[in-house]
């Protein structure tokens, strides 16, 4: 068994959680054989660009404020650390990690920038998903690969691995695959290793983070951060430290099982992990194995994340007070728009939002008041007006002005494009020390497996009476995006509950249930019954993706709460 422990969910995530989960080893309230972590979303490598512009690096700079934090008490109990915070420069954040600690053997894995092989493809690099040409040179352009690099650098001596862009699951799966010598044929292992990475890649979602029904668990003002203990045959214990907030159930794993995935096969450069071959049992308080996932051969081709320049945004947000809101919200605008040369066409895009929370005969200010957010997207220049123009309207507006920030210029935005190039051609570079040498692609046969699909359940379940209800009341969600699409996954609490949903989700009712926000979206509907689970993909639901998304949600991680409350018409017997 080996022990991998997240600290990190994303760029910004609890400092203190490297610090914490290396005490719980040291007091003998957890064990743990790996640091790991997840510091690269989508939206961080165009951040990192930005950074790196700056003269500050093209690392994860809080990542090597924790670990100057344990480093030294991770070499003193023998613990690895495994980290993506490498981001767009791994050897200069290698650098800097080795300079804590003389006993840290510091390796760094790269291959994974293919900027100027995508700048050299031209239009060729075509939209992974809608076929569409690149529209703009990228800033930069980064390939997901797999856990051989990380292998070979544990294999080296290495006892830190900091990594530039690899999947998410790959710094989970790389020292299980070398503490139990796995290669790449051991297809279900693998698998199972990556639904295991999925599980704790973000962090304190796998225990307790984000769950739907608040309030049921205990201690999440403080949620503890996941441990994967990962055995020989891929099968793993999802658990936490003794001690710490929150909870680790079925309920809690399934949920993030369920998080921003497209489907029952989930494909990484090692393995299709067969999501819907999954089952979770609950072995003990805060102990969840997943076991019996089935890995089929990798695909041939490689994600790659290309990073697109696109234009400025700009946000203000006014309040508005008291009476006759709707006039008050038309006036705001008249004036703004009036101010802007050009007026409202000056910009690209335009998105204005207006937010009740008044009441009638409001007892405190908090009562009386609205929020008109206007954000839009064109120019530096032109985006720079928005606020000026506010500004001026300060005192020869609507009654009661005022807004929820300064007016600022402000922001330069990006585009998240994916491209698909040959795993083939991808090998990935590893440097330790003196030594630099590359790794290989791995070199796995296609083949058909034969995995079975499981079939949903068949529990009859009365419909002849029914209560219109939230649909939340019997189902727990989890929402997030993939580029430019939301990707949205229900869980029922019973048997009884998944065989009524099995047979209601379909094209009709999910479009029904995600409302106006996604008319004119296609949807991808999926099922995964041994987690009594179904899902969708909306595609084109965050139109270009997060960075460059004008919209309230711009990552849909508050879809699945929405569609929880919509009120649908729910046999009676399940809601007792």
């Amino acid at each position: 068994m080996i022990a991998v422990a997240n600290v990190s969910g994303f760029y910004g995530d609890r400092l203190a959680a490297a610090r914490e989960i290396v005490d719980a080893h040291l007091e003998g309230r957890a064990h743990v054989d790996v640091l790991t972590g997840d510091w690269l979303a989508e939206l961080t490598m165009g951040l990192l660009a930005k950074q790196r512009d700056r003269g500050r690096g093209g690392w994860a700079t809080t990542f090597v404020t924790q670990m100057r934090d344990v480093l030294a008490d991770c070499r003193d109990a023998g613990i690895l650390v495994v980290a993506n915070a490498g981001g767009l420069d791994p050897a200069g954040c290698a650098a800097e990690v080795a300079a804590i600690d003389d006993r840290a053997h510091v390796a760094w894995v790269g291959g994974d920038d293919v900027t100027e092989q995508v700048r050299a493809l031209g239009e060729r690099a075509t939209h992974a998903e809608t076929g569409e040409p690149i529209p703009d040179e990228p800033i930069v352009a980064n390939a997901y690969l797999g856990c051989r690099g990380i292998v070979s650098a544990l294999e080296a001596g290495a006892n830190v691995v900091v990594t530039g862009r690899v999947t998410d699951a790959a710094v989970v799966v790389g020292p299980a695959a070398w503490r139990h010598g796995w290669g790449p044929d051991d297809l279900d292992a693998l698998a199972g290793a990556v639904a295991a990475g999925h599980v704790i890649e973000c962090g304190p979602q796998a225990t307790g983070g984000n769950f739907s029904f608040a309030g049921e668990l205990a201690g999440t003002e403080r949620i503890g951060f996941p441990i994967a203990e990962i055995d020989a045959d891929g099968s793993a214990v999802i658990t936490k430290a003794a001690g710490t907030g929150g909870a680790v159930t079925v309920e809690t794993v399934t949920a993030q099982l369920l998080y921003e995935v497209d489907g029952p096969r989930y494909p990484t450069p090692d393995v299709v992990a067969r999501l819907d071959t999954i089952t979770l049992t609950e072995e003990g308080p805060d102990r969840v194995r997943i076991a019996g996932t089935r890995g089929e051969p990798p695909p041939p081709t490689v994600k790659v994340g290309a990073v697109l320049p696109a234009g400025w945004h700009n946000e203000m947000t006014f309040v508005l007070t008291g009476l006759d809101v709707d006039a008050k919200a038309e006036q705001a605008l008249a004036a703004l728009w009036a101010g802007v040369p050009g007026g409202r066409d000056a910009f690209e895009r335009v998105e204005t939002r207006l937010l009740r929370a008044d009441r009638e005969d409001p007892a405190r200010m908090t009562e009386a008041v609205s929020l008109l957010t206007v954000a839009v997207a064109g120019s530096k220049d032109v985006c720079a007006r928005l606020s000026r123009a506010a500004v001026e309207t300060a005192l020869a507006g609507y009654p009661g002005f005022f807004a929820t920030t300064p007016p600022g210029p402000g922001s330069p935005a990006s585009v998240f494009w994916p491209v698909l190039l040959p795993a083939a051609d991808l090998p990935q570079l590893v440097g330790l020390g003196e030594r630099t040498w590359t790794v290989p692609p791995p070199a796995v046969a296609a083949s058909e497996r034969g995995v079975p699909t499981p079939r949903s359940s068949e529990i009859p379940v009365r419909c002849d009476t029914t209560v219109r209800a939230p649909l939340g009341r019997i189902l727990g969600a989890r929402s997030g995006d993939k580029g430019g699409n939301a990707t949205l996954g229900l869980w029922a609490r019973d048997d009884a509950a998944h065989a009524w949903l099995s047979g209601w989700w379909d094209d009709a009712h999910v479009a029904w249930l995600l409302g106006e926000d996604a008319a004119g979206c296609s949807l991808r509907i999926w099922a995964l019954p041994r987690l009594r689970a179904v899902g969708v993909t909306v595609v084109g639901f965050l139109g270009r993706g997060v960075a460059d998304n004008l919209a309230l949600d711009p990552q849909a991680k508050g879809l699945g709460e929405f569609v929880r409350a919509r009120h649908v018409d729910i046999p009676e017997e399940l809601l007792r």
